[in-house]
């Protein structure tokens, strides 16, 4: 893998030196990871202009969930506790004969990017931008790998639990259960936390789980998602409890579902993010629910659970190939519930099979 950072810190140099800086300092912790291996609490990473340093408040955790530091890559610890890693950058790349450092402004406090211009007066700083995220829009196929076991824990754990006894139990009570289950398969922990909506809750998106009991006939909708070696998948479905479902929840489970497929579908290199949206969004908004729908219809991910691409209205780009993402339309009634339907794929080229479906569990409408 030191080959793989190396690699990734060669071409974020580039993009800086294109812009007229010598130096770099990356803060957010995500990207820190993904050009060194592991974001130790507070870590930073200055690309020097002599050379790379992983700069830490501290001696790094050797917990192997934080991710292991790049072996070929210098660790500097600040030498007494309470600095600041990111003003030590700067007056790292200052003593490396840096004239210009390039930082993350949308990462870094006002009063942090102060005290990196009090301590380095010398140097010019300019704005990084995004350049970190957009070179981790494309994953590569260890990246993938590794959603691809995330997607597969959490396909475990939902499956355990819906061979369970649900009627009775609170929502609050499966998600802990669900995220235990998540660990307890390999997990580093959950990709966020775990959504369980049941009756009126349900298909409510990013709800938090209350001490509301499952009962006979309620949607149940689940959203959950598993950590692997920092990289986070996510999956949600939507079944019902205990009986036959009624015709409204039929018809609904069943415009969600083909709201669902149409967005996979166009999942393909060079299709535009807006188009995946509005594929999906056309057929909700068709039936009468447009104006209750979420801001966007996917989104990508990786490192983080919210990532780019965002699959919206007015999103601007194109898919690649061996980009992540989420297809996640629903439908919430308020007062009576609703459906969520929610996957993580990789955009492949029709040559090699279309979209790889990583969530496998079915979605199947099932009576549980």
């Amino acid at each position: 893998m030191s080959e793989v950072y190396a690699t990734r810190r060669t071409r974020l140099r580039e993009r800086c030196n294109a812009g007229g800086s010598a130096a770099a300092l990356v803060s957010r912790p995500a990207n820190v990871r993904y050009l060194a291996g592991a974001a130790p609490h507070a870590a930073v990473l200055l690309l020097g202009k002599r050379e790379d340093l992983l700069v830490c408040a501290g001696p790094p955790d050797d917990r192997p969930t934080e991710g292991r530091p790049d072996e070929t890559l210098r660790l500097h610890t600040l030498p007494s506790p309470g600095g600041d890693p990111a003003v030590a950058a700067a007056d790292l790349a200052t003593a490396q004969g840096a004239d210009s450092l390039a930082v993350e402004e949308h990462h870094l406090t006002v009063s942090r990017h102060r005290a990196i211009g009090s301590v380095a007066p010398a140097l010019r700083l300019a704005d990084l931008g995004n350049a970190v995220e957009q070179l981790r829009v494309v994953k590569d196929e260890e990246e993938i790998s590794c959603l691809r076991i995330g997607a597969e824990i959490a396909d475990q754990a939902l499956g355990e639990l819906l061979e369970s006894i649900l009627v009775g139990r609170t929502e609050r009570h499966l998600a802990l259960e669900l995220e235990r289950r998540l660990v307890d398969h390999g997990a580093d922990g959950p990709a966020f936390p775990t959504s369980v909506a049941t009756g009126a809750n349900a298909g409510r998106r990013g709800h938090r789980p209350t001490d509301r009991r499952v009962e006979e006939g309620d949607f149940l909708s689940v959203c959950l998602g598993a950590t692997y070696r920092g990289y986070r998948c996510e999956i949600g479905r939507t079944f019902v409890i205990g009986t036959s479902p009624a015709d409204w929840q039929i018809e609904l489970y069943d415009l969600v579902f083909a709201a669902q497929r149409a967005g996979r579908e166009m999942l393909a290199p060079g299709a535009a993010y807006r188009d995946v949206d509005r594929a999906a969004r056309q057929v909700l908004d068709s039936a009468g629910y447009g104006a209750g729908l979420p801001a966007l219809i996917g989104h990508g991910v990786g490192l983080e659970i919210d990532e780019d691409p965002q699959l919206a209205p007015t999103a601007m780009g194109k898919l690649d190939a061996c980009v992540p993402v989420t297809v996640e339309p629903g439908v919430h009634l308020p007062g009576r519930g609703g459906v969520r339907i929610d996957d993580t794929l990789v955009v492949r080229p029709e040559a090699d099979g279309g979209p790889e479906l990583l969530t496998i569990t079915t979605k199947e409408l099932l009576a549980l």
